[in-house]
């Protein structure tokens, strides 16, 4: 949903204020730049108070308490870790440090003043971050003094409980009082409305028990390490801290995501949002990203395992209806959401990029991972991986399976419907008793030349203008429904009937009444009756009896080329009607996919030189078709189209309903 480009744009701290250095005003730094390059400035950070202890003791945490790593690589910054932890990097080098010379490079410039600040300080040992504290700290050991310090960064809401003391920017400290806790609550409560992503930044420099005397890393004593190792007693060692300061950290949201929500939103697609920022964040980005509208309250971000303390009914009915958003999430949370979804019926993708992501994203109907910032164990436990990290290209994906499956479909609708009315042909046909309409090779042509390039060409037939507007379709959908089989059943029944209607009307036109053409098995029995001309290959052709009009291939030259015909201009139609599933011509018409027209041209082209290249017709047993001929193709064959946009009121009507 967000960019990932994670840039502190806010920096807080208490400015004293007063003789007695009790007093003071919370004093908010506006911090310039949107990137991970380290350039930009402070707004308003004098240089006394760049060398002042408060602001010292906020920019020595945001470079201990940290594993990310800024570098400078083929002309870009880029950062090696959390986005989080790059930030504060970043904020490290444009705080910088007064009477220092600046870094000589561009490559130094990355982690200049980080490693300067680092270089006074050994980490001894981490408290890696949990949830139930929504903190994490290093224990580093100083190098000038070989006294240990503890640096805390976390969730503000967790972490200003903890503190008992309070430093100013020029480094004065004093305690912590309920009314500061209520300043500074409501300073990041308003940031994070913006939104932003506070951090709260803390130190404790006393007090620290079995820590105080740790000097190498590795080297902790049995009970230090014992203490360490609990992740229940970690909450406990972060306790009395003296905060320093707040962050606010800026990750807008993706241009194109709130249109790519409405397009969710439109196609049926519910978006539930979970995150592991604070509520107010929580709801800011989702406004911003239109996963909740601008008059929506509260009612729909819930924090941490509020929403599994409601009724069942009412998360069921939340759940089918609403689009949500958790925040302070536990992992363990987005399983039990994906199993109760799942349990309703519905498909769930799931997006993920940590480690503690891979059991919902294996959970998930369909696991999502990030190709850019995933880990490779959310890559493995993903179904897919979205390879730039783009919310928007989901949309995309989807949009584009929607148009494979419509596509697909048009192309099997098409074959179908063909072979049912060359079945019907051939069947009809002998139930009259009538000659062969089409021959073994004739049947031939048709399958492999004519139906497969249109049929090919529907695979890129466009997406229909209102594919993102339709309700999803259920995972159990037949691919074929009853309408489906009444249109296969009319339109392949029509092309049946109107191949051997054309083969009828021909012969009627060569003066074969239909008692003689229904009876042609006893053409023997009919030795007085006059030899019926026929017009074949431009000549008048007159037969030595009146059987070969029925059982030659020569007497059944002409009728057999205009049922084939009339066969063949028919698929084409039906070809260029399938160029929507629904959509009437006029709407959608056939040059919207330029395929179809190459893939219907081609055929004709073919068919055309079967009909009127000698050495063809002679080999496919065909003759070449007058202008009278061709009318008579056009009269049977034309009123498919007519048939097909009648079939397609239907298809919107069931859409509709």
């Amino acid at each position: 949903l967000t960019t990932n480009q994670m840039t502190v744009t806010s920096l807080v701290t208490v400015q004293k204020e007063g003789e007695k250095g009790i007093d003071g005003r919370i004093r908010e730094y506006e911090v310039e730049g949107t990137s991970y390059e380290p350039r930009g400035k402070v707004r308003g950070l004098l240089p006394r108070t760049v060398e002042g202890q408060g602001m010292t003791s906020l920019a020595t945490v945001c470079a201990l308490c940290n594993d990310a790593e800024i570098s400078y690589t083929e002309g870009a910054f880029t950062r090696v870790g959390e986005p989080t932890e790059a930030a504060l990097k970043v904020l490290v080098e444009k705080i910088g440090l007064t009477n220092t010379p600046p870094p000589a490079t561009v490559e130094q410039s990355a982690s200049y003043y980080s490693d300067m600040r680092s270089a006074e300080w050994t980490r001894v040992a981490t408290l890696e971050f949990s949830r139930r504290r929504k903190s994490m700290s290093v224990l580093c050991r100083s190098s000038s003094t070989g006294h240990n310090s503890l640096f805390i960064k976390g969730a503000p809401e967790s972490v200003l409980p903890r503190c008992a003391f309070l430093r100013m920017s020029d480094g004065t400290t004093i305690r912590m009082t309920d009314e500061w806790r209520q300043k500074l609550r409501a300073q990041f409560e308003e940031m994070a409305r913006r939104p932003l992503r506070c951090l709260a930044l803390a130190v404790k420099e006393n007090q620290l028990g079995l820590l105080e005397n740790v000097s190498e890393p590795g080297q902790l004593p049995p009970r230090a390490q014992a203490l360490l190792s609990n992740p229940e007693s970690l909450i406990d060692v972060e306790q009395g801290m003296t905060f320093v300061g707040l962050v606010g950290i800026k990750d807008p949201a993706r241009p194109e995501v709130p249109s790519s929500i409405e397009q969710c939103r439109k196609a049926g697609i519910r978006v539930v949002m979970i995150t592991g920022d604070s509520a107010q964040t929580a709801a800011a980005i989702a406004r911003d990203c239109h996963i909740l509208g601008p008059f929506h309250g509260d009612d729909k971000v819930f924090v941490g395992g509020e929403f599994f303390d409601l009724p069942q009914e009412e998360q069921n009915n939340l759940l089918t209806t609403s689009n949500l958003v958790f925040c302070r999430a536990e992992p363990q949370d987005k399983q039990r959401l994906l199993k109760q979804l799942q349990s309703l019926g519905e498909v769930a993708a799931m997006t993920g990029d940590g480690v503690n992501d891979a059991p919902a994203l294996q959970q998930a109907s369909i696991g999502i991972a990030m190709g850019i910032a995933g880990t490779e164990v959310s890559k493995q436990a993903a179904d897919m991986v979205l390879a730039d990290d783009n919310f928007a290209t989901i949309v995309a994906a989807v949009e584009e399976g929607r148009a494979i499956y419509a596509n697909m479909k048009s192309f099997i609708n098409f074959l179908i419907t063909c072979n049912i009315g060359e079945v019907v042909a051939v069947f009809l046909s002998t139930l009259m008793g009538l000659p062969e309409v089409l021959g073994p090779l004739h049947l031939l042509w048709v399958n492999l030349v004519t139906d497969g390039p249109p049929a090919t060409a529907l695979g890129f037939n466009p997406p229909d203008p209102n594919n993102m507007q339709k309700a999803p379709r259920g995972r159990d959908d037949p691919l074929v429904t009853p309408y489906t089989l009444v249109r296969y059943a009319v339109t392949g029944g029509y092309v049946g009937i109107a191949t051997v209607g054309a083969f009828l009307y021909q012969y009627k036109k060569m003066g074969i009444p239909w008692k003689q053409l229904s009876r042609w098995s006893e053409c023997t029995s009919w030795a007085s009756a006059a030899p019926p001309p026929m017009l074949a290959e431009g000549a008048l052709s007159l037969f030595a009896s009146p059987c070969e009009a029925f059982q030659s291939a020569k007497g059944k030259l002409l009728p057999s080329s205009v049922a084939l015909s009339t066969l063949v201009a028919m698929e084409m139609l039906r070809a260029l009607c399938s160029v929507s599933d629904s959509e009437s011509l006029l709407r959608k018409p056939p040059w919207a996919n330029r395929w179809l027209l190459a893939g219907v041209t081609f055929p004709l082209l073919l068919h055309f030189a079967a009909l009127y290249i000698a050495p063809l017709a002679n080999i496919f047993q065909l003759a070449p078709l007058s202008r009278a001929d061709w009318v008579t193709v056009a009269l049977f064959a034309s009123p498919l189209v007519l048939i097909e946009e009648c079939l397609k009121i239907g298809s919107r009507y069931l859409q509709a309903s």
